[in-house]
């Protein structure tokens, strides 16, 4: 006699040993579709010996499905599409699409009220969801290249750079490139700068303009605060004084471009990408002067000479052009003057701008007067000039003047005592007592 064993099941929606689903499905040509459980089970019983027959009777199906899955192996079931479900929403799909083909930005909150107020009780995301399948596609306008007259517009941004120079090993900097870019003919010029104050600002506004040998009519820069301050109700801009002093100095005028709008000044925006993938990556740089000589030479040798992707033409050449456009530089230079006091520290250092000046070993006074000129610190004490220092670029640093110092008196030579001439003490004892005879008469 053959033992016939029933192979035990986990329980996963019944009770062990109970078949998924014990009756048999069909699928819509008529085949009786048999649960991978059943599956399984008709497999497992094979292997125990039992014959179709005694499968098919124990399964509760025809001899042809058990016959089938045997040949088959074991492989999942296919089962036929369910019947649909009705939608709570599809009573007011005609409503919603004829509204947002109609007004095709209406929102999907708004339209949630209308047709609650006809009766809908579903939910909202039935509602984003089929406005997702009718909402008519946003048409994008093409984008209009801004293309401006010679001498026209020069556009200015800072980006950041991160770098360790190779004097200072381990330590990560910040610096930022201050760079301008004139409109027309795509003339770049740069500097990299240590800070983004005003006195940076300034500086490097004075070195781009001597570097083109002329001015455009305005300058187009973003919201920075060293260019803007604000702007009020009305759309009246108001903008950094002493960047206006100098702009009027060189007969320009300031512009800001739209809030979030970064493609109003695509010409300095794209080229902070160029800058940093064909200049700045693989390079090393022993200092922030290096780094800006390796610059200047790049500019001179590789970028201003190219061939410009957007106008096809080459940049020192449309520069040419340009030239004659651009105001001529004035006359006198500028000389704007930030004037702020300074204590003196114990080591004859007055701090300006993060950095260290030195000051004469003979000032009297704790408290100097500073100005601060775009390239140039002087320092007075009671009106009068008491020293100069080239501003310096970076944070943290010390400029001592050795005329400053004084230098130490020259010490003495070591004198040595001659030996001379020794008298005996006999020789005192006589003076002593010729004196004291002579004090006594």
């Amino acid at each position: 006699m053959l033992a016939i064993f029933e192979p035990h099941y986990s329980k996963i929606g019944g009770a062990a040993g109970h078949l998924a689903d014990a009756s048999p499905k069909k699928s819509s040509g008529g085949h009786q579709v048999k649960g991978l459980r059943e599956i399984v089970l008709i497999h497992d019983l094979k292997k125990q010996g039992l014959s179709i027959s005694a499968i098919a009777r124990k399964v509760g199906c025809d001899r042809k499905t058990v016959r089938k899955h045997l040949d088959r192996g074991l492989e999942a079931p296919v089962y036929g599409p369910r019947a649909p479900r009705p939608r709570a929403i599809e009573p007011f799909e005609a409503y919603l699409r004829e509204r947002v083909l109609s007004f095709p930005d209406l929102t999907g909150a708004r339209l949630l009220r209308e047709i609650r107020q006809m009766g809908y009780g579903g939910g909202y995301t039935a509602v984003t969801d089929f406005l997702r399948e009718v909402r008519p596609p946003r048409q994008t306008a093409f984008e209009r290249r801004f293309e401006t007259p010679p001498g026209k517009q020069a556009q200015m941004d800072f980006a950041e750079f991160a770098l360790e120079f190779t004097d200072e090993p381990g330590v990560v900097r910040k610096v930022w490139l201050f760079s301008m870019v004139l409109g027309h003919s795509r003339w770049l010029w740069g500097r990299f700068v240590a800070s983004q104050n005003l006195q940076s600002v300034l500086r490097c506004h004075i070195g781009a303009f001597e570097a083109m040998g002329g001015v455009p009519e305005e300058i187009l820069y973003d919201r920075m605060k060293t260019a803007v301050i604000g702007e009020d109700e009305s759309g009246v801009i108001t903008y950094n004084a002493a960047l206006v002093a100098l702009l009027n100095h060189y007969g320009a005028v300031p512009r800001a471009c739209r809030p979030y709008r970064a493609k109003t000044k695509g010409k300095i925006e794209r080229p902070f990408r160029y800058i940093r993938q064909d200049f700045f990556l693989a390079r090393t740089f022993r200092n922030l002067d290096d780094l800006n000589a390796q610059f200047d030479a790049w500019r001179a040798e590789v970028a201003n000479p190219r061939v410009h992707a957007t106008t096809r033409r080459v940049v020192d050449e449309a520069f040419a052009e340009e030239l004659p456009s651009l105001r001529p530089l004035p006359a006198i230079p500028y000389n704007a003057v930030l004037t702020v006091e300074r204590r003196v520290s114990k080591d004859g250092m007055v701090s300006v701008g993060g950095n260290f000046y030195s000051v004469p070993d003979t000032t009297r006074r704790r408290t100097l007067e500073i100005q601060h000129h775009a390239t140039e610190l002087r320092i007075f004490e009671d009106g009068e000039l008491v020293a100069r220092h080239p501003v310096l670029e970076g944070k943290a640093l010390r400029r001592v003047d050795p005329a400053h110092r004084k230098a130490p008196p020259p010490r003495p030579p070591h004198q040595v005592p001659s030996p001379g001439l020794r008298r005996p003490l006999e020789f005192y004892d006589a003076v002593g007592r010729r004196l004291a005879a002579g004090a006594s008469q």
